[in-house]
């Protein structure tokens, strides 16, 4: 038995200043804890549970409607529009076997659910949006269920009983509805973070079921289900077992020995969903790609003070709701004095945290909650995103919690007044903030405007402007991001496509050069590079690195076309077939590629 537990388990008397302690008389018993018949009298009608879910519902509807229309952006084309595993649903495999480097690596179920959208509608972003908003809402009313029946628990009717769903209504919406939810429900890749979202909650909630029901094996199994389906949609589910856990001690069982003793089964079966994320995680080779993990370069030590200043952030946005920042860019704290003043506010909170647990085990709960869910993207180095706002997207249903709890504690029953008008303003920011989502170019003009000193957002902001026929606003946005991050190969490279756009070959052989310096295997800059180099004659220069780039990317057609007219300009005819034929080989469709080798087949022919 855990310190404390003993205590727990023979409750606390509550006080008139004290609301979320136990008092013994409720113990008793509380392993079903049915909430029928005479045992419940703070039970709600049923017209008023269901109130208050249309209109979690309705305020959802009027706070996404015009989201439903916006563009995929960023990481959404590679791995939606450029995915090849979701243009099928049939073989099952290669559904659940979603591509390297892109941010469904690793996460089947995620996948499966990009091509269920893409059986639909294709590459119209209309469904997608439609389902990320569905998962939005059925996440928001497992949220209003796992409230209500956490409030009607023996440890907390006597004190919110009565209050139990305008209180569960109130979190639910203003959870719902937060502008801070918006980069997990309207950026149709994090998708990832709602639908693993909604499973962590179906998991808490079909065990709560559970504990209610007189059948309590079939919601256990349900709950279990869940689990495994978050494991198999992103890694942050990875502490949904323990947090049922807790919640079985601070709520049903009272202590961790009782827990386990009455239900230890069901913990084995909820233990093992971690065997399909561990094995998920070694076939990503444990860093996703190189970006995420203990080896991929990022000091530990500099991204967890980073996150004491991330953390804050995301505190701060819960309750202030602004400025909402799409891509914050890479920023790591280069000295432990940067990370004081956040220290400072975040250390007390985990402290008190850790405290709560034993001595209000309520308020202890919601804490964990919070660090808990943000622990595995807090803890674990990554190279290139530092502060991400879909981070907050179940850690933020504990603020709302607690400031919900609180304003009714002070305002009593005028407290849905204002739970309502905060819901509006909330569901007005939303729908203002969805506006900048609707194409890539209103999102990365955002994102410049409040993150200046953000390379990626420049290069980002350009390649949209590119695509909008801007080109030379694109160049100056392209030219801003390498000098904001001079060691930004991307940004060189697509300042070099620009420049060759407009004709000016030198300006970009240069850029490609730099990229190339700075990245030494990227294939793109050696093929324009190569191909920039042999339009200006410096044949020999062209072919080496239009060979570097087929030697990093074998299925490179158009670096092997490329490389075959080099080859047929330095006369080097045989060589320059072989190319051509790799090209067919590649892509039978190249029709400039069939049409040099018949070329160069005849004229073989005759001798050269």
């Amino acid at each position: 038995m855990a310190p404390g537990d003993s205590k727990i388990a023979a409750g606390l008397a509550v006080g008139k200043n004290d609301t979320l302690k136990m008092r013994p008389s409720f113990m008793a018993g509380t392993t079903t804890g049915s909430l029928t018949g005479a045992k419940n009298s703070c039970k709600a009608p049923f017209w008023a549970t269901g109130l208050a879910c249309a209109v979690i519902v309705l305020a959802a509807l009027a706070a996404y409607g015009n989201s439903l229309g916006g563009a995929f952006i960023f990481d959404d084309q590679p791995a939606i529009t450029d995915n090849p595993t979701i243009r099928h649903l049939w073989p099952l495999g290669d559904v659940l076997s979603p591509p390297r480097g892109t941010t469904v690596e690793g996460r089947p179920l995620l996948n499966l659910s990009l091509a269920l959208n893409y059986a639909v509608s294709g590459t119209e972003v209309w469904s997608y949006h439609v389902l990320n908003l569905l998962i939005h809402v059925l996440a928001g009313l497992t949220l209003f269920g796992i409230v209500r029946r956490t409030l009607l628990r023996p440890v907390l009717r006597e004190k919110y009983g009565e209050a139990a769903v305008p209180l569960a209504g109130g979190v639910a919406l203003l959870w719902t509805v937060h502008p801070l939810q918006t980069e997990a429900v309207t950026y149709v890749i994090q998708r990832a973070e709602s639908l693993m979202g909604l499973f962590y909650l179906l998991t808490l909630y079909c065990f709560i079921r559970s504990v209610d029901s007189q059948k309590p094996v079939r919601w256990q199994a349900a709950s279990i289900i869940a689990c495994l389906l978050g494991m198999a949609t992103k890694e942050v589910m990875v502490s949904a077992p323990l947090m049922v856990f807790l919640y079985d001690r601070t709520f049903v069982a009272g202590t961790f020995a009782e827990a386990w003793k009455q239900r230890v089964k069901y913990y084995l079966g909820l233990a093992a969903t971690w065997l399909q994320l561990g094995y998920l995680l070694l076939s990503m080779g444990g860093s996703r790609s190189g970006v995420m993990g203990f080896s991929v370069g990022v000091s530990w030590w500099a991204q967890w003070l980073t996150q004491f200043q991330a953390v804050v952030h995301y505190l701060w946005l819960s309750l202030w709701l602004d400025p909402l920042v799409f891509e914050y860019g890479k920023y790591q704290v280069k000295h432990a004095g940067e990370a004081v003043p956040y220290a400072l506010v975040l250390i007390p909170l985990m402290a008190g945290t850790i405290i709560s647990l034993w001595h209000k085990p309520a308020w202890g709960f919601l804490g964990l909650w919070f660090f808990a869910i943000l622990a595995p993207t807090s803890l674990i180095p990554e190279t290139t995103q530092m502060i991400v706002e879909h981070r907050m997207y179940l850690p933020l249903a504990a603020v709302l919690a607690g400031l919900v709890l609180g304003i009714h504690r002070l305002a009593g029953r005028r407290s849905l007044i204002i739970f309502l008008a905060l819901a509006a303003g909330c569901g007005f920011l939303t729908a203002r903030r969805n506006r900048d989502y609707r194409t890539e170019l209103t999102i990365w003009s955002d994102t410049v405007a409040k993150r200046p000193d953000n390379a990626l957002a420049h290069n980002d902001l350009g390649i949209a402007l590119d695509k909008a026929g801007c080109l030379p606003e694109a160049i100056a946005q392209f030219e801003l991001a390498a000098r904001v991050a001079p060691d930004y190969a991307e940004a060189r490279y697509n300042l070099g496509v620009a420049l060759q756009k407009t004709g000016r070959i030198s300006e970009a052989i240069g850029c490609f050069e730099e990229a190339v310096r700075l990245k030494p295997d990227y294939a793109d800059a050696h093929y324009n590079l190569g191909t920039c180099l042999g339009q200006t004659g410096r044949l020999a220069e062209a072919i080496d690195h239009l060979k570097a780039a087929v030697r990093l990317r074998p299925d490179y057609a158009e670096a092997h076309n490329n490389l075959g007219i080099a080859l047929y300009k330095a006369g080097r005819i045989p060589e320059a077939i072989a190319q051509f034929e790799e090209v067919l080989r590649i892509n039978p469709d190249f029709v400039a590629a069939r049409r040099a080798l018949e070329k160069l087949q005849v004229a073989a022919k005759h001798g050269f």
